[in-house]
């Protein structure tokens, strides 16, 4: 498991299933904590644990619209999550052959941050505690 402190519950549709759900399963190390198969939307709902909380909802739908993702975009930002050792989780997340962005200080906390992508493009954040 990476080491993450906490998040609120996060709701994302993904484009392919299974690709998303190995990357928050075997890159990010959330726990399964139930997974369903809705027949009449053609759907699944799996939810996931973080740190031993349920925190994600991953859900697939057929042929969903394409969002536009980047941390600038109008809309949803990103997703962060909070870590006392950044570069530790660049390491692991690195190692794991995930593309980082470099970390970051933020030039108004002094705190390291950095971004990365999940398989659909999802910004997502690591931030220092």
């Amino acid at each position: 498991m990476l080491p993450i402190n906490h998040i609120h519950h996060i709701a994302i549709i993904c484009s392919n299933y299974e690709v998303s759900k190995k990357f928050y399963t075997e890159i990010m190390g959330f726990e399964i904590l139930q997974e369903v198969y809705r027949e009449q939307r053609d759907s699944y709902k799996l939810d996931l644990k973080v740190n031993g909380q349920y925190q994600i909802e991953l859900f697939s739908f057929p042929n969903p619209p394409a969002r536009t993702s980047r941390p600038e975009a109008a809309g949803l930002r990103h997703i962060a999550f909070e870590t006392d050792d950044v570069k530790l989780v660049h390491q692991l997340i690195t190692q794991k052959g995930v593309e980082c962005e470099p970390v970051r200080i933020d030039e108004t906390t002094g705190k390291e941050f950095f971004f990365f992508a999940d398989p659909d493009g999802l910004p997502i954040e690591f931030y220092e505690k």
